[in-house]
């Protein structure tokens, strides 16, 4: 895993802090440790970048720093793997299974059979999440394989460039098919787990659109502007149509063991080839029964 940059004239003379910190964004901590372990390059040498450039040198970064992986024990698991390349994966979870360890699944998180699989291609790098999901939504996750991936896909959630889309069902048949909540969110008073609608909390905005009713049901489209811990369950609960079989912020059933809810798309930049991309997921077999 490699950045690389030629300098242009436009560049000429600056130097090659100047050049990184304009060219890939690097955070403060990531570039201390690129320099500490000598892994910044000018034309193929170790580079002091303190030092101005000219046209034509080469800038390379090298991101292959071994990172020490035993806080998270290798399991192996099926992993529905929908995209790989050098700097990411991107995984369909099925419910039922937390994205890291705790102490309640130390060994059957998705982030254990993630760390065996990075073993298996040798790759000794920490198993980082970009986004997160509860143990009971079904989706897409994705995997950086780096930290500097980590960084540049939290950045564009942070700017929303990174758009992510899920489908719900909910109790009742809502009154507006389409609208927005935009109804701040924060812990509530008591809970370490538990959210709710709080006047002081983060601002917290949610697009919903109705795409299909049945028996006092309502099957529905959920795009995120912002990514608050439980956001749409608790969007949901506030306006009087919680999700299916969501316990904590809604009422048992019998038609499903967990709520009905999925993440099914995601938009993004890579951000080494700056090529859009998006990725969908099916609808899972137990939401699936629900609509039929």
């Amino acid at each position: 895993m490699e950045l690389k940059y030629v300098i242009k004239q436009t560049d000429n003379q600056k130097t090659i802090n100047e050049i990184i910190s304009s060219q890939f964004d690097l955070s403060t901590r990531l570039y201390s440790k690129l320099i500490r372990n000598k892994k910044i390059y000018k034309n193929g040498k170790i580079a002091d970048t303190r030092y101005p450039t000219t046209y034509n040198d080469i800038i390379l970064i090298d991101l292959n720093i071994e990172e020490d992986t035993t806080n998270i024990i290798p399991i192996k698991m099926n992993l529905d793997i929908i995209y790989e390349d050098e700097w990411f994966l991107v995984i369909n979870k099925p419910a039922g299974i937390p994205i890291h360890p705790s102490r309640l699944h130390y060994k059957d998180s998705l982030s254990n059979g993630v760390r065996y699989y990075f073993d298996s291609i040798s790759l000794k790098k920490k198993i980082r999440p970009v986004n997160r999901l509860d143990l009971n939504t079904s989706g897409l996750v994705i995997f950086a394989k780096c930290e500097y991936i980590q960084e540049a896909l939290s950045k564009q959630m942070t700017d929303g460039s990174f758009q992510k889309e899920y489908i719900c069902i909910v109790e009742g048949i809502l009154t507006k098919k389409e609208d927005t909540i935009i109804l701040p969110i924060g812990r509530k008073q008591g809970s370490i787990i538990e959210r709710c609608v709080y006047t002081n909390g983060q601002p917290s905005i949610t697009h919903y659109k109705v795409l299909k009713e049945f028996n006092n049901y309502s099957f529905l489209q959920c795009k995120l502007e912002t990514g608050r811990t439980h956001q749409i369950r608790v969007h949901m609960q506030a306006i009087g149509h919680p999700i299916i079989g969501d316990t904590l912020y809604g009422n048992v059933s019998n038609l499903i063991n967990r709520q009905a809810l999925h993440s099914y798309k995601i938009n993004y930049i890579h951000p080494i080839t700056k090529e859009p991309l998006n990725f969908t997921s099916i609808l899972p077999r137990d939401m699936k029964a629900l609509l039929k």
